[in-house]
């Protein structure tokens, strides 16, 4: 089988949506990781309805599947990076945050996303973990529920820092419905399994998967070619367990260079599965 590729325009941020969707598509992508922002399809917008039925209508033209991300940095709180979350100690917060998730699984159902990829959030100082577990689980529970109702896959991102961090705070949480977002890159900052492990011991669970190059133990995003992540092995594994939803690129840091970094980032991943091809002739 053939994976297919997307690109994150967490990495395109500063293109405009409509140019950055362009930029993906000539350069020969499958599909879009859409992370949903103040100038890529603002969830809070008076015509969020209609702007997302426009974009579903270019993705559609174009060819492309999608990926929604909810990974903005200031999408709620301008004075605040990521907050608040589903972890926060303000119910009213926690609140917010899942009302912005029920609106990206509505926009999700528009774009007919494949799934719907966020995360836990990071406890504040003074927060008891065991409480925050709490709020967590009856965040989640609201937020499966409603994608379920709406057709759309919701999957939580282990991240590194975060409330669920590893693969085990992930599979321990058993929330029903509950699918994984797998950051292969993730892996190898916390150091708990091997990237192509954890695809293979997880796939049954995987809702969407996102790949990059990382260093070991350092929590930041890098080109192919600049970490330790063995990209024709994670391919591999994806392609050993049939994997055939989109797996996508997460380069946030190169979006002064997407124009170049895209068009690469493909050539890369595309040669790296003709030698892996050759390879099994």
């Amino acid at each position: 089988m053939s994976l297919r590729f997307a690109y994150n325009t967490n990495g395109t941020a500063h293109h405009r949506l409509d140019d950055a969707i362009d930029l993906i598509a000539d350069a020969g992508y499958q599909g879009v990781a859409l992370t949903l922002d103040i100038h890529h399809l603002d969830p809070f917008a008076d015509n969020w309805v209609q702007e997302a039925q426009r974009v579903s209508s270019r993705l559609q033209r174009l060819g492309l599947g999608c990926v929604i991300e909810t990974g903005a940095r200031f999408l709620l709180d301008p004075r605040a990076k990521h907050e608040p979350t589903l972890v926060s100690g303000d119910a009213v917060g926690r609140a917010r945050r899942i009302g912005f998730l029920k609106r990206a699984v509505d926009i999700g159902a528009i774009l007919h996303t494949e799934a719907l990829s966020f995360w836990a959030g990071v406890p504040k100082p003074g927060i008891d973990r065991i409480e925050a577990g709490r709020w967590l689980r009856e965040g989640l529970t609201e937020v499966v529920a409603y994608a379920e109702a709406q057709g759309v896959v919701p999957c939580l991102e282990p991240e590194p820092g975060m409330l669920v961090e590893t693969l085990d705070d992930f599979a321990a949480l058993a929330v029903p419905g509950l699918t994984l977002a797998l950051d292969t890159g993730h892996c190898l900052v916390t150091g708990e399994r091997e990237p192509a492990a954890a695809i293979h011991e997880f796939a049954g669970r995987i809702g969407t998967v996102a790949i990059e190059d990382m260093a070991r133990g350092v929590h930041v995003h890098l080109p192919f070619g600049e970490g330790d992540m063995d990209a024709p092995g994670v391919l591999d594994a994806l392609n050993a367990i049939g994997f055939s939803k989109l797996v996508c690129v997460e380069l946030s840091r190169e979006s002064h260079r997407a124009d170049v970094m895209v068009p690469e980032t493909l050539a890369y991943l595309q040669n790296c599965r003709k030698h892996a091809t050759e390879n099994h002739a």
